[in-house]
């Protein structure tokens, strides 16, 4: 009978009925049992509470950013397609070699004397794969191989261009007023398990050290530190109006979204699609992508402490609507797909809903929507939930959600 048990433990959850018995940990109770009932209370003594337990327990924590953030423009247009944006090509050194790891930023802007509020996203396979303008730099970093995409050991070719333009309408966020700010991941930390031997790691390693400390930085964690890094770059760029940055992700790096938004206060808004398990969804339903099933597939995602509550989700001391939380009292929208039942969509939900009594407490708008709402029905509070039918993808129609969202809680128009 025992040689059964890993088997059943590793099925899937698809079924409401499956979902065992749990109780949420309650972000506005402190550790000694305190109820937690002022701003105060909570910016000074809760929030740094629960962001540490993420930091040990999930993410884990990221260096101090370089003392001294070094960059160069290495393209620039005016003119940029067909004479409707402005087109910026920035390399931002990641450390204080210079021959260490570069984020390479690719910003389209609207036409405009006037700073734009700006989407700042990681994109999965390098700059020139979001849009067929032959003007952008091709990635030269590793990345993942996809003969469709024209990507073979790990290189990309000219194939590669506007292979994912479908989730980048690039016209619809300039024509909106908005700039759209990209880079990829791989930029920072190749997404690969190599033990952290690539990437921005090894740059920040004590004298001996091999690999990070169970409770430092996953590859999550450096994405995130990544967008921080770009953030920097964004907030003196006189194009951009550094107070009305948002930050957005897809699947991965949803989660590294949503987590980039708890630590890093400059961006104004966070918005995360698709982000599953260690992202939006609730860890304790266990439904579809579990801790144990993500620990196993992408073990350099999350720190090593979080290998602790595979198959025991319980005794984590926190759980991702205590995530979105760490957001307020900042707006956050949080998106789903009816077919991405993977990612569990109705634990997304939960977590902006039961993350809505800190914002309350803030004095500010929570998740305007006491069941979940209806597809194609999102409810854009300040603190919103979104699903809309389809798969794990990004979508025209998701991008036209978050410019709503943006214009609602982050720009005013």
């Amino acid at each position: 009978m025992s040689s059964s048990l890993p088997a059943q433990q590793e099925k899937v959850i698809y079924d409401e009925a499956e979902i065992p018995k749990f109780t949420l940990p309650d972000p506005l109770v402190a550790e000694d049992g305190t109820k937690i009932e002022s701003a105060q209370q909570w910016n000074e003594t809760q929030r740094p509470y629960l962001l540490g337990l993420f930091e040990r327990e999930v993410y884990g924590k990221a260096p101090a950013a370089p003392e001294k953030i070094e960059y160069q423009v290495t393209e620039s247009s005016d003119e940029a397609l067909d004479g409707k944006a402005r087109r910026r090509q920035v390399a931002i050194q990641l450390t204080d070699d210079p021959d260490g790891p570069v984020l390479n930023v690719l910003m389209y802007l609207p036409k405009t004397d006037k700073p734009v509020p700006t989407f700042m996203t990681l994109n999965f396979y390098g700059n020139a794969s979001i849009h067929p303008d032959p003007a952008i730099h091709l990635p030269e970093g590793w990345l993942r191989n996809n003969k469709e995409y024209g990507v073979e050991d790990h290189k990309a070719t000219e194939k590669l261009r506007g292979q994912s333009q479908g989730r980048w309408p690039v016209d619809l966020i300039l024509e909106n007023g908005y700039g759209l700010a990209t880079a990829y991941y791989g930029d920072i930390d190749p997404d690969f398990d190599d033990g952290f031997q690539n990437g921005i790691h090894p740059y920040f390693y004590a004298e001996g050290q091999k690999k990070p400390k169970p409770e430092e930085w996953g590859s999550i964690a450096a994405w995130a530190w990544g967008l921080s890094r770009a953030m920097d770059y964004l907030e003196q760029s006189p194009e951009i109006a550094s107070d009305q940055v948002i930050v957005m992700g897809h699947s991965r790096l949803g989660k590294t979204a949503l987590w980039a938004g708890a630590v890093e206060p400059r961006f104004a808004a966070v918005i995360s699609n698709n982000s599953g398990c260690g992202g939006a969804a609730l860890s304790r339903r266990r439904f579809g992508e579990s801790v144990k099933r993500i620990n196993t597939s992408f073990p350099h995602w999350f720190n090593d402490n979080f290998t602790k509550y595979n198959h025991n989700e319980d005794a984590c001391p926190v759980d991702q609507h205590e995530l979105i939380a760490l957001v307020a009292p900042r707006p956050c929208l949080v998106c789903s797909a009816v077919g991405d039942r993977w990612a569990d969509p109705r634990g997304e939900y939960l977590s902006a809903k039961y993350a809505s009594p800190v914002y309350e407490l803030l004095g500010v708008e929570g998740l305007k929507a006491e069941e979940m709402p209806s597809v194609d029905e999102p409810a854009l509070s300040r603190l919103g939930y979104a699903i809309r039918p389809g798969k794990h993808d990004v979508m025209r129609i998701d991008w036209e959600r978050y410019i709503e969202f943006a214009d609602n809680h982050v720009t005013g128009k």
